[in-house]
């Protein structure tokens, strides 16, 4: 019979201890999997998908849009356009052929309605040069 102090134990307990906490780190670091999926939104007609999440409620997946609300930083104004197509992607390249809409993504928006409120609150048209009327 092999006489285990304290000590020894304690020791031992200790280094299973470290070989487990790495484990633990790499399972904590997963995707959960009650998560949305991710998905590739593109430029089309609207085509939204629900998800049951648990709690029983909903998610919202939008696999197609074809308007949003844009934001007109320097005079304050937002309002509901549509999304023409997708200029600039910084986080991948590759996306910008295929017209998927992921955030901070740069997009060319119709300015109709900008050009609407501008006019009718400044009472100025829009695009036009200084001289020519």
């Amino acid at each position: 019979m092999v006489n285990l102090s304290r000590l020894h134990l304690r020791n031992l307990f200790l280094r299973m201890w470290l070989l487990t906490k790495s484990w633990r780190r790499k399972i904590r670091g997963k995707r959960r999997p009650y998560h949305k999926n991710q998905n590739n939104t593109k430029i089309g007609p609207l085509r939204i998908h629900t998800v049951r999440v648990p709690g029983g409620n909903k998610k919202y997946l939008a696999l197609r849009l074809d308007v949003g609300n844009f934001f007109w930083g320097s005079e304050c104004c937002m309002r509901k356009t549509r999304i023409i197509d997708v200029v600039y992607n910084a986080s991948n390249n590759k996306l910008v052929p295929t017209k998927t809409l992921v955030k901070n993504c740069i997009v060319l928006v119709d300015s109709t309605a900008y050009r609407q409120w501008y006019e009718s609150h400044y009472a100025l048209p829009l695009g036009c040069k200084k001289g020519a009327r």
